[in-house]
């Protein structure tokens, strides 16, 4: 008896709430294989919106993994990758959507570099503008120019939101942005995984970081394009999301810069928060709510930090 042979990539697809832009994702990946074999994988996180029903449906193919809670982002992916057979594994958003070519790009790359453990695309929103898509390691530093609004004027192509319209070549960088990561499974593996301790937001930085100190390097391929529309679960969340990212940011300082550089961080996201309330709340009531973000509450910002420490 012969067994049958393992798929080059196993593309696990991460949901919750997003059915739509799930079979999208789904049609569009299955389009795009580049010749290559897939398995497809789909971690649901309880949605509430069919989204389960309607893959059973659709995709009879693909394999189904149903979480009984919303375990996030990082626990939800691990779910899928430890069920992965594929040569490679494939982190692909349910808003995220390939192009022509962009699999096969990083699948090459990743058979000419035995050390990379990692290969993050080319992110464009749907009008083809470009998005960033690899950024340094966060510093104090470069958080303070964020949070304060400085690093629009001083940070250049390194702001988050911005980066080169186009650049020549793959090559390694310190990380590339979650929607889509090609990832060797044994990297992946020998790190652990995503950190579930991250339930949104700096799990790929952390990821990228764990693989660089095991000794892996992390790339980002140009050529490799993907469409990202951005935000489609965080949307859902939005009285939380601030605070979900700040969590997270100073998660990811305590855990590889130490208590101190934490520390800093969480005094410089209550500073700045605060002058943000204070410069919407004026800008509400001078235009008689018209203009000025709702504030984000100090109090349920510092309850979420606090329970992250615990």
């Amino acid at each position: 008896m012969t067994l049958p042979a393992r798929p080059d990539v196993s593309v696990v697809v991460l949901n919750w709430n997003t059915r739509d832009l799930l079979a999208e994702c789904l049609r569009i990946t299955q389009a795009c294989a580049d010749g290559l074999t897939l398995e497809l994988i789909v971690v649901d996180n309880a949605s509430t919106d069919d989204s389960v029903a309607l893959v059973r449906r659709d995709f009879p193919q693909v394999r189904v993994i149903e979480s009984p809670a919303n375990v996030g982002f990082a626990a939800g992916n691990n779910l899928g990758a430890q069920q992965a057979s594929g040569r490679y594994i494939l982190l692909l958003n349910t808003d995220a959507f390939l192009k022509p070519g962009a699999l096969g790009a990083m699948a090459a790359l990743l058979d000419a570099q035995p050390r990379a453990g990692l290969c993050g695309a080319r992110l464009l929103n749907r009008d083809g503008s470009f998005q960033a898509s690899h950024t340094p390691f966060p510093t104090v530093s470069r958080e303070f120019l964020i949070l304060s609004g400085l690093g629009r004027l001083f940070m250049g192509r390194h702001y988050p939101s911005r980066g080169p319209e186009r650049e020549a070549g793959p090559r390694p960088v310190d990380y590339v942005e979650g929607a889509c990561l090609l990832c060797r499974p044994e990297a992946y593996r020998q790190v652990g995984g995503l950190d579930p301790g991250f339930f949104m937001y700096a799990e790929e930085v952390d990821l990228c970081m764990a693989l660089k100190r095991a000794g892996w390097s992390v790339w980002y391929h140009p050529e490799a394009e993907v469409v990202h529309l951005g935000g489609a679960s965080s949307s859902l969340r939005r009285p939380e999301r601030e605070g979900d990212l700040y969590v997270s940011r100073v998660r990811f300082f305590r855990k590889h810069y130490g208590p101190v550089a934490a520390t800093l961080l969480t005094g410089l996201i209550y500073l700045f928060t605060a002058a943000k309330n204070v410069l919407h709340t004026g800008l509400r009531l001078a235009t008689g709510g018209r203009k000025g973000r709702p504030v984000v509450s100090l109090s349920r910002l510092a309850a979420k930090l606090r329970a992250a420490r615990a």
